[in-house]
């Protein structure tokens, strides 16, 4: 344990003195370092975070981390356990320090997931809400009207939207960059039906806005439906826990009562 801490204070005082620096050693190897980046990665920590966060910053963070971590382990790994190999030693080293390096990853991923599935629930009623507004203004008009009652985490995406139109883009561009940006159930197939609602004539508005109805009443009614199964599904975790718990609890009365009699005999 002595030698550990030793080992650690050595580390920690080479950084603070300059003869080793982590900052260092991961901006010098950043090119080496960049090719254990997840594909990804940025998209992520981007759909988390907004442009706020520098993808680039936050990665370096995490490969420091993990040089830290790796360092430390090892320090710990020759320093104890003596009796155990040492090949076991150094794998279990970089286990630990491949899943400290992949947790920032697995947090964002877990996020995406958990958001997207949330996008996927309010997305149909936004759009609902949006249909209402198309039946008395153009479609640029009733996107900007629907900005401020819009759901927050659309908002980001309708003001890129809006802005793009703002500044003359009249292609499907900027509706197929929002699609994108949240790439969920229909969600393209969604925002072309929006473009051409946007480009017909007032003959045809009626026909393409029924078209847009019935197709965001089906998404609505796909959503309800998964909202319901999720209730479902939760009651009957709740209700399988309260089983196995109170079979749990049975058994061990049970098992507690037998070992009474035998002490009693």
């Amino acid at each position: 344990m002595e030698i550990l801490i030793v080992g650690i204070i050595v580390i920690l005082l080479f950084n603070y003195i300059g003869a080793f620096s982590f900052n260092k050693f991961v901006d010098d190897n950043k090119v080496a370092f960049e090719k254990l980046k997840e594909d990804d990665y940025d998209f992520l920590v981007i759909s988390k975070y907004g442009d706020k966060v520098n993808p680039n910053e936050r990665f370096q963070k995490r490969v420091k981390k993990a040089v830290v971590a790796l360092l430390i382990l090892f320090l710990v790994a020759i320093t104890s356990v003596r009796d155990l190999n040492m090949a076991i030693k150094l794998v279990i080293v970089f286990v630990i320090t491949y899943l400290i390096y992949k947790d920032d990853y697995n947090k964002v991923k877990r996020f995406y997931k958990a958001h997207l599935h949330d996008i996927n629930l309010k997305l149909p009623y936004y759009l609902k809400s949006l249909e209402i507004l198309i039946q008395h203004y153009t479609v640029p008009v009733a996107i900007t009207r629907s900005l401020e009652s819009a759901p927050e985490m659309f908002k980001p995406g309708l003001r890129d939207l809006i802005a793009s139109i703002d500044a003359g883009d009249s292609s499907i561009e900027p509706y197929m960059a929002f699609a994108r940006r949240y790439p969920v159930r229909d969600s393209m197939r969604m925002m072309r039906l929006l473009y051409r609602l946007g480009l017909g004539s007032q003959d045809r508005k009626q026909d393409q806005l029924i078209t847009f109805s019935k197709t965001i009443s089906s998404l609505q009614n796909k959503s309800r439906e998964t909202k319901y199964k999720e209730r479902l599904e939760k009651m009957e975790k709740k209700t399988m826990t309260m089983l196995v718990a109170t079979g749990a609890g049975v058994m061990i009365i049970l098992v507690l009562s037998i070992l009474q009699m035998f002490v009693v005999m």
